[in-house]
């Protein structure tokens, strides 16, 4: 076991109550103000009043767009205003506490109070045997890194890790220094959340994006919510909602869990909603086992085609693959679907027989279907259910993924990808004047595989916090430990600055909402949303230290420094005005034509989608319909089937408090979530502390000292919370396909905690 590897325990004392079943009211005002005002004070206040409106702050959360012809004047929703209180924190981590606290000290804290250490103010450096950081001057700091990269045999020794939440500008230029440095080791959060959509849907439709806009939802008939949960994830996502089903729209959700973001809504823009009212949202609640999302579909799938309930006139218009995927269907057994489901034939078949009446079907889904080892195949199977239905290509249809960092999405259109293709890196290597490398890179698993063996001696991350979003959390730790160097552009403390390389830098970066002032004035940035939507995103606060750089500011002075006169790229130049580094993607990625002049509009504009408009960029010009076979998922008598999951006071890796407040978990992060006749089989009762121990290939991995919460999920399946059971998911167990980490599948057994193991 690695204690600083793995998150500390929070004993606060667990309290229990019942789930709720309606998501944010006035509660959700009073705690948003509550942390807002208590973290940031009136600078936090003061950046909620620019946040997502027109010319203001991009929410650094969630990536739910917002409104094209209108804002309201609080157009940010709990988990937005957590976020800004956050970066816009009135404490300070100065060098003099790293002073006092060596990262053995900071280790044993947990990552909820490593956030509330306050804000990073200079570059810091923790020197070969050393357990302090000390300052470093940014120079030097440049100096270190550019004399650790250029000693590497290879440039593929070095990785370069991307946060989601970073610029299209930021990472623009990031991809382009790592590429002319000579590799595309560009590994990024979508390799662990949205992978298996960006691979199973362009073969099917020609992109990997959704191809619907936010005005679409208040057409549709039927809403299709499946494997997410907005009242935490994406709260603002509740307001649309609310506008489609009040226009008519049928709402279907499709969940192991009952989350109150899926069952109703009380909008605190409305007296209603301030009043205690509520919208119901979803009327009809499938509870699908961990994992039976595939079979659900196929089963869908083959009600339609078995009744006529397709759309004929489409298939034939726009589409391939149709009788070989209707022959496929004919052999799958009711009875393997609807024991893989979890649902009975009625369900399905009721489920099926509304969407039988609509062409006009949005269907979303987010972790819940992309991160099990059939993935990639569930996708398929759902985009083949929006084609037997004509689904897209017209008002009120379509697929909508739901994207989780606010620029996830962006980063990758603008380069950010291990896996370039040809015709983009043609374009780059014209504009800049050199020859990218052309072989594919490391994605997440495969870094820390790297790194594991010896192949990977450098590791740059430009944002996130790398060891608590990843799977198999020790493994990691000693794969980055054993580089030479680890360096992170980051805004606060995080538990992947304690796990380090033989040498370890830290550096400090603004915020979203923070002023950017380079040499020509105030810099604005641009990031696109779950929607295709590429909107400014212009800081209002005073940055938190003088010493603090803006993340492209990083960037041209790694690249300049560790490049030197090999590159002929103009870095000052296109830092002292990001009009030049926005001139410059629209030369090189399509789609972006005139992008200064369209990013000064209000709202921004829309990216190119020719499955939105009806046209299907696929080799053959046409959709293509998917065969996979049906992944049946079995465990060994007395496991279950585990997911992890996130809390309300939380977003992705960062912890904003200790309470669930929806499912009705309070004080303790480190929970499993059972359904009572599991509880009872391994000998357990409600609140008792269990040990967890994962199995997969001959292999176990065990977390201890979880404590049991009895909860109305399926029988057979568990939920815990990331990055506590992070441990539990192994490296190998990755989505066919994609490789994304199988953290919502994972074999677990369940016993009572023995002080003696």
């Amino acid at each position: 076991m690695t204690p600083e590897a793995d998150c500390p325990e929070v004993l606060t004392g667990l309290t229990v109550t019942p789930a709720k079943t309606t998501a944010a009211g006035l509660t959700a005002v009073i705690k948003s103000m509550a942390h807002t005002l208590g973290v940031s004070g009136v600078a936090g206040t003061k950046a909620l009043t620019a946040l997502n409106q027109y010319g203001g702050i991009d929410c650094p959360s969630c990536a739910w767009p917002e409104p094209d012809d209108h804002r309201t004047v609080a157009e940010f929703c709990e988990s937005g205003a957590k976020a800004v209180a956050w970066e816009a924190d009135t404490r300070r981590l100065t060098p003099e506490v790293f002073a006092k606290k060596s990262i053995d000290d900071l280790g044993k804290l947990s990552d909820y109070e490593h956030g509330q250490l306050g804000r990073l103010t200079e570059p810091m450096i923790l020197r070969p045997g050393k357990r302090h950081y000390e300052p470093i001057a940014w120079d030097e700091a440049y100096r270190v890194i550019a004399g650790e990269l250029n000693a590497l045999a290879s440039p593929d020794e070095a990785i370069f890790y991307t946060s989601g939440r970073t610029s299209n500008e930021a990472a623009f230029l990031y991809q382009l220094f790592v590429r002319q440095f000579g590799t595309n080791n560009l590994p990024d959060c979508s390799n662990m959340c949205h992978e298996s959509t960006s691979v199973a849907l362009p073969n099917v439709i020609g992109i990997g994006k959704g191809t619907v806009t936010i005005a679409d939802f208040e057409k549709a008939e039927v809403l299709v919510l499946m494997g997410q949960n907005p009242g935490t994830n994406h709260p603002r996502m509740l307001t649309t909602l609310q506008k489609a089903k009040r226009a008519g729209a049928k709402i279907v959700a499709v969940n192991p869990l009952r989350e109150a973001g899926l069952l109703g809504f009380r909008n605190p823009q409305e007296l209603r909603g301030m009043l205690g009212f509520s919208t119901p949202l979803a009327d009809s609640f499938l509870q699908v086992k961990i994992g039976g999302d595939q079979a659900l579909l196929k089963a869908v799938n083959k009600y339609l085609t078995a009744s006529n309930g397709v759309n004929r006139a489409f298939i034939e218009s726009n589409t391939v693959g149709y009788e070989a995927m209707k022959v496929k269907l004919e052999t799958e057994s009711w009875d393997v679907l609807t024991e893989q489901s979890g649902l009975s034939r009625s369900e399905i078949e009721t489920f099926a027989a509304l969407l039988a009446k609509s062409d006009r079907i949005i269907f979303c889904w987010a972790m819940g279907l992309t991160q099990h080892p059939h993935a990639v195949a569930t996708i398929r199977e759902l985009a083949n259910t929006c084609l037997l239905r004509g689904s897209i290509g017209k008002t009120g249809a379509g697929l909508c993924p739901i994207r989780g960092h606010s620029n996830v999405q962006g980063d990758r259109t603008v380069g950010i990808t291990e896996k370039p293709k040809p015709k983009f890196l043609e374009a780059l290597g014209r504009e800049f004047g050199f020859v990218p490398p052309s072989n594919h890179g490391y994605d997440v698993v495969e870094a820390i595989r790297a790194m594991r063996d010896g192949r990977g001696k450098v590791f740059f991350a430009m944002g996130g916090n790398f060891l608590s979003a990843v799977s198999d959390t020790r493994v990691a730790a000693a794969a980055l430990k054993n580089t030479r160097l680890t360096v992170h552009v980051s805004i606060k403390l995080n538990r992947s600055h304690l796990v380090t390389g033989k040498t370890a830098i830290i550096l400090p970066c603004l915020g979203r909402t923070e002023i950017d002032g380079q040499l020509c004035g105030d810099q604005f940035v641009s990031t696109e949303n779950s929607m295709g939507v590429v909107e400014q995103s212009r800081g209002r606060l005073t940055p938190a230290s003088p010493k603090l750089l803006s993340e492209p500011a990083i960037v041209a002075g790694l690249a300049t420094a560790v490049l030197g006169n090999k590159s002929n790229v103009p870095w000052a130049e296109l830092i002292a005005d990001y009009d030049r580094i926005r001139e410059r993607i629209e030369k090189v990625i399509p789609g972006f034509e005139h992008y200064n002049e369209r990013i000064r509009k209000p709202g921004g504009f829309y990216l190119p989608n020719p499955p939105r408009d009806g046209t299907f960029s696929t080799p053959i010009g046409k959709a293509q319909f998917s065969s996979d076979e049906l992944r049946t998922l079995y465990v060994a008598p007395a496991h279950l089937v585990m997911m992890t999951i996130r809390t309300h006071d939380q977003f992705n890796t960062t912890v904003y408090g200790l309470d669930d407040r929806y499912r009705g978990i309070h004080g303790e992060r480190r929970v499993i979530l059972m359904h009572a006749a599991d509880l009872a089989a391994a000998g357990l009762k409600p609140g008792q502390a269990a040990d967890i121990t994962s199995h997969f290939q001959g292999e176990t991995r065990t977390v201890r000292r979880f404590l049991t919460v009895e909860y109305d999920i399926p029988r057979g399946c568990c939920a815990t919370y990331f990055p506590e059971a992070n441990p539990l998911i192994p490296l190998d167990s990755i989505a066919a396909e994609s490789g994304t980490p199988t953290s919502k599948w994972v074999e677990v057994s369940v016993v009572p905690h023995s002080e003696a193991a």
